[in-house]
């Protein structure tokens, strides 16, 4: 039997409003717009509608440097051309206030969402993801749809705020940057190391999947299955001008047979263990145990409180996290700790802010994928439009 991702109804209105439901089914990502199929919109939107394609996300700006190629004319003509139109922007964190407005002026261009991409600059910057989400919430309301796209695999990144960009008033989405080519390893080790780390933000996964690098028509399909199989409402695809070798399009609009996988787990986290899943896990139990600190780091006091939480919710008290103690776990709300609350402000070179927890000083163990939607380069340019 096969089956097509993300079947929709035609045809799309253009005066459908912002909405997660945008981002069902298939999406495509633009950099650059000029670059992709010479900048025809009519084109675009062909090749879109051939590729089962209902949503573009297209960049908006870098840092706080917004770009004219996301302008209100661009969405009309798309919106009209029967597709979906979301807005993306690379941030850095060294003036949260100002990428927020950025973000904020895609909206009103008409973004039917807006998509975070953060990556290694935001690492350590707890503070700085704070003011952002908050001075972007402030601007565009709590109900705005905005989605998190960053690194797949949390425990490679300690020090990044995932507990903020997907906690509570953050991120409404998770669309964790899945480019198994890069990675390494086959389509479904990713998705494993992927979903069992980023499930316990409690946000619907979007899985990334790259059209860049040459990968296997076989994996693009195994991608869509696995997708699938896992529950996801959609997927998307980096990026509109490096798919457009005919090559890939038709693996990106055929068919894919049904897959098999295993079932997914939890992180194992217990003494030693550090990063921001640590940190959530600490947030989820101090609404329980407000006398447990969110350092980000697995000590004695944590261990003695895991233990507690345990023995109450009569769980075996193992002082690790098994599949049943974060299912206790996350029928919690967290508590939330207020790190916008310091107006201290990192330099361009450090790794942690003055208000952030211990584990946001810790490097990261490894960088899974290439820093691709950054405009910055080494020299430390201002960033140009294209």
């Amino acid at each position: 039997m096969a089956l097509v991702l993300g079947a929709v109804a035609w045809p799309w209105t253009p005066t459908a409003r912002a909405s997660l439901t945008t981002i069902h089914g298939r999406s495509m990502w633009i950099w650059y717009m000029a670059r992709s199929d010479g900048g025809s919109v009519p084109a675009i939107i062909s090749r879109a509608h051939a590729a089962g394609v209902v949503t573009l996300i297209v960049k908006s700006s870098d840092g706080a440097n917004y770009w004219s190629q996301f302008s209100p004319a661009l969405v009309r003509e798309l919106r009209a051309g029967g597709l979906h139109v979301c807005a993306w922007q690379y941030v850095y964190g060294t003036a949260p206030s100002a990428e927020a407005a950025a973000g904020a002026r895609a909206v009103e261009a008409g973004a039917q969402c807006l998509i975070i991409d953060a990556e290694a600059e935001y690492e350590g910057r707890y503070s700085s993801a704070a003011t952002y989400l908050r001075e972007l919430r402030r601007r565009v309301g709590a109900d705005y749809p905005v989605g998190l796209a960053s690194f797949p695999y949390v425990d490679y990144h300690p020090a990044f705020p995932y507990s903020v960009f997907l906690g509570p008033g953050g991120a409404q989405f998770d669309m964790p940057q899945m480019y198994w080519v890069e990675i390494g390893r086959g389509v479904d080790a990713v998705f494993r190391h992927t979903y069992t780390d980023n499930r316990i933000y409690r946000r619907p996964l979007y899985p990334l999947g790259q059209t860049y690098g040459s990968p296997l028509g076989a994996d693009i399909e195994r991608f869509r299955g696995l997708a699938v199989r896992y529950g996801s409402p959609g997927i998307s695809w980096w990026d509109y001008a490096w798919t457009s070798a005919e090559s890939f399009w038709p693996a990106l609009a055929g068919f894919y047979a049904p897959v098999s996988a295993a079932p997914l787990g939890y992180p194992v986290l217990g003494p030693g263990s550090s990063g921001d899943d640590v940190l959530w896990m600490q947030e989820h139990l101090a609404r329980e145990f407000p006398a447990q600190r969110t350092t980000g780091l697995f000590g004695s006091l944590t261990l003695g409180i895991l233990r507690a939480f345990q023995g109450r919710h009569r769980l075996p008290v193992t002082g690790s996290t098994d599949t049943g103690t974060w299912r206790a776990l996350l029928r919690l709300s967290p508590v939330a700790t207020s790190w916008s609350a310091s107006a201290a402000r990192a330099s361009a070179g450090a790794r942690r802010e003055a208000f952030a927890p211990q584990s946001a000083s810790l490097p990261a163990r490894h960088y899974e994928i290439p820093r691709v939607g950054s405009d910055r380069t080494a020299a430390g340019r201002s960033p140009a439009e294209p």
